[in-house]
């Protein structure tokens, strides 16, 4: 069986005669129809209508000798052959759509390349911190923020048939647009970072509740157990907590007798570590185990800070009667569970008894031990993986340093701080950095301005401080390292990972030429 093709030529007069007529064989399993030989003449007419519609019918033309292509290729040509074809085909016909585009059509797409282009550099903005093209990254960042200044210093606009905007209105929206840096930051501080006295009252109030029933509790449950007096600590009682009074800690202090136990610091151990101190036991040839209450809890001649943790997580949170503390102080309260630490969440309710809409609040009970100026908790999260490690807690040494600070010299250092701990809290990128670095990052420039530099930290030098502070903790996070102020082998920068410093670092390099964008 053959198969013919004719091949048609066009006259001068309008007509189509055939000028030769192919023959082939035909290919086994395909059958092509038969061909039929177009040899009438073809009206002005239809010529007319035919070159009319050419641009639509040569595209359908393309189309069908596409699809006949591509679908018996394979078994002509083979499998690579086909493939092959496949893709020139597909580069022939792009071809022809892009030279049947107008031209508004190319710079719109033009257009659309270049902003995708400007949205990937911004998106891969934290590697390209270490590739040196900070100006590109800076460049949009100040724009956005100009433009975003610029927006609202216009006048908004309004139809013909609405009322002009009052004088009070436009003077307010001027304002805005004049604000300075310092105002920004009271405005922040007043607004987002500093608590209401009341809502302060209250979590106060419901800590220290909570701190009497469990001493209670203790006291009747365990008489025998040698606990001092218990109390509040933390950044609550300290006014250090910023935008929600939700955390407190209940200190509980541990009575060790002094001719049997002795504080070891970090630096005498195997461990080295500064912060790891640990607690022995003495004379066990003289006086035995038994002798101390603590003795129970004694691994290896040390007093374990986990097995206390675990005391009392049996003796208070799986054992107290919560629902009975929940009706005496008409709240809801509940240990929370599957934490390492000790933690108890304190619900307000209404008068129905459903929880009401404020902040619930939560408590963490805090086993303490303290010989003069040093006090040891018992937090294994810290400690990890040494179970008889006690943690060296800084935090008095460094809000008593701050506090002293500010007396000499009528400073606003804790404002700061409080700036900056809301700064962190409420920018997802800077969350990991807690208030041990901040505070110390404060003392060491109190100390380096005390040194010869400048040292005005009065109020009305927030914004120069804010600014300082900053540029300063870029250098910090590009060395990896944030001493600690009282312990310099301690670096406070060493649980952050590579990729939560190259977000902050971003965000705050950033901030240097628009602080503002920190307290949005």
């Amino acid at each position: 069986m053959v198969w013919s093709r004719t091949v048609l030529s066009a006259l001068s007069d309008g007509r189509i005669s055939v000028v030769s007529t192919i023959v082939m064989p035909a290919i086994s399993g395909f059958t092509y129809g038969r061909c039929v030989v177009i040899s009438p003449r073809l009206t002005l007419e239809r010529e007319a209508m035919y070159f009319q519609n050419s641009r639509r019918r040569g595209e359908d033309g393309i189309a069908v000798v596409i699809d006949f292509l591509l679908s018996n290729a394979r078994l002509v040509l083979g499998v690579s052959g086909a493939a092959i074809l496949g893709i020139a085909t597909l580069a022939v016909k792009r071809l022809i759509e892009r030279a049947g585009r107008s031209a508004d059509d190319e710079k719109v797409e033009q257009k659309m390349a270049e902003s995708w282009e400007e949205l990937s550099l911004v998106s891969s903005s934290p590697t390209m911190i270490r590739k040196g093209i900070e100006g590109v990254v800076m460049k949009h960042v100040s724009k956005a923020a100009k433009q975003h200044k610029a927006d609202l210093c216009q006048p908004p606009q309004t139809s013909s048939q609405e009322t002009s905007p009052k004088p009070e209105s436009k003077s307010k929206r001027l304002q805005l647009c004049t604000f300075t840096l310092q105002d920004r930051l009271q405005q922040f501080y007043h607004t987002r970072a500093a608590l209401a006295p009341a809502e302060v009252q209250r979590a106060q109030s419901l800590a220290v509740d909570i701190c009497t029933e469990i001493q209670g509790f203790l006291h009747s449950r365990h008489p025998d157990m040698p606990l001092g007096e218990m109390s509040l600590g933390g950044s609550l009682l300290d006014d250090l907590q910023v935008v929600s009074a939700d955390h407190a800690c209940l200190l509980v202090p541990l009575q060790l007798e002094a001719s049997l136990w002795r504080l070891v610091p970090g630096e005498e151990t195997l461990l080295t570590h500064p912060l790891h101190w640990m607690v022995r036991r003495l004379n066990l040839e003289y006086f035995p185990r038994g002798r101390s209450y603590w003795d129970r809890y004694l691994v290896g001649g040390y007093l374990s800070a986990e097995a206390v943790v675990n005391m009392f997580n049996k003796v208070v949170m799986e054992t107290v009667n919560w629902p009975s503390i929940s009706s005496t102080m008409d709240c809801l309260v509940r240990p929370v569970p599957g934490g390492v630490d000790l933690r108890m969440e304190i619900q307000s309710v209404d008068v129905n008894g459903a929880p009401s809409g404020d902040p619930a609040l939560f408590v963490t009970v805090l086993p303490v031990l303290r010989e003069g100026d040093v006090v040891l908790t018992a937090q294994p999260e810290l400690t990890s993986p040494w179970v008889n490690a006690w943690h060296l807690s800084l935090y008095p040494w460094e809000t008593q340093r701050l506090a002293q600070l500010d007396a000499a010299d009528s400073g606003r250092r804790k404002e700061t701080l409080k700036i900056l701990k809301a700064v962190c809290r409420l920018n997802p990128a800077l969350r990991p950095l807690d208030a041990a670095p901040l505070i110390n990052l404060i003392l060491h420039l109190s100390s380096s301005s005390s040194s010869g530099g400048e040292s005005n930290w009065s109020e009305g030098s927030e914004h120069v401080r804010f600014q300082q502070c900053i540029a300063e903790l870029i250098g910090y996070l590009e060395q990896g390292a944030l001493h600690s102020y009282f312990k310099p082998a301690v670096n406070l920068l060493s649980s952050l990972s590579e990729d939560q410093v190259d977000q902050m670092g971003f965000m705050l390099y950033c901030a240097v030429s628009e602080p503002e964008i920190l307290l949005m």
